[in-house]
């Protein structure tokens, strides 16, 4: 099984790639900024599965290069793609008036943009039967509480719920499943960013197993789908 996951060096992605190395026969393509975090998770993974084949590609999802660097890699290393989870986010916390251009860009560049160009990079080597995940957020979920200072995360992250939906309806005649989870509060370094002096109820390690298990099966019963994953509120 060959699984791509973005913002990999840390939170829900970290564990999840770790989550993933138990299973047998696993190939990754891990993506994040950093090149030293994404070696360490490397190292992990390899004392934790020997045999787990995995691939780092640091990479800022800001740049204009998803397609350029992804492809090829892909291509070379792990031809044929059996899930992708969309796992990188950003999150500015602001007063709505005191957000600028660079907030806004940047938001909507990671939350929207890099899913949407990751997603088209990849699909030459997606297999049908494939599943790609975006991990959307409570935030961006149609009539869930909304919070102050996180409009604009909140209007990115809907947007990939939305994306979700069409593609999964445009990709079907490939055989390509695609569902959003809309994440409630997992203790991380963005949850507390958002609100400072929360203690979430669930940890990275909880719920990059439930992600894992839901990638790996949940195509088989949801498709064009954004669930809700939330315990608590926020």
């Amino acid at each position: 099984m060959n699984v791509v996951i973005t913002g990999a060096s840390k939170g829900i992605g970290h564990a999840l790639a770790l989550e993933f190395a138990r299973m047998k026969d696993v190939n990754m393509l891990l993506i994040a900024r950093s090149t030293s975090l994404l070696m360490e998770l490397k190292a992990a993974i390899h004392e934790l599965a020997p045999g787990c084949n995995v691939e780092i590609l640091d990479m800022d999802l800001t740049s204009g290069e998803i397609g350029e660097r992804i492809y090829p890699l892909i291509h070379d290393k792990m031809p044929g793609i059996d899930i992708l989870v969309n796992n990188a986010g950003l999150l500015v916390n602001k007063d709505f008036s005191d957000y600028n251009d660079v907030d806004f860009d940047a938001m909507f560049s990671v939350n929207v943009k890099a899913p949407f160009k990751i997603i088209q990079a990849l699909l030459p080597v997606m297999k049908s039967g494939s599943h790609i995940v975006n991990i959307s957020s409570m935030g961006g979920y149609q009539g869930s509480v909304k919070f102050p200072g996180l409009s604009l995360y909140s209007a990115s992250k809907g947007a990939l719920a939305v994306l979700s939906e069409c593609l999964a309806e445009e990709l079907k005649p490939l055989g390509i499943s695609v569902n959003a989870l809309a994440l409630g509060s997992v203790d991380t370094e963005m949850v507390k960013q958002a609100f400072p002096g929360f203690q979430a109820q669930l940890s990275a390690e909880q719920m990059a197993s439930y992600i894992c298990g839901f990638a790996c099966n949940g195509h088989r019963y949801f498709n064009g789908k954004v669930l809700p994953v939330s315990i608590s509120t926020p």
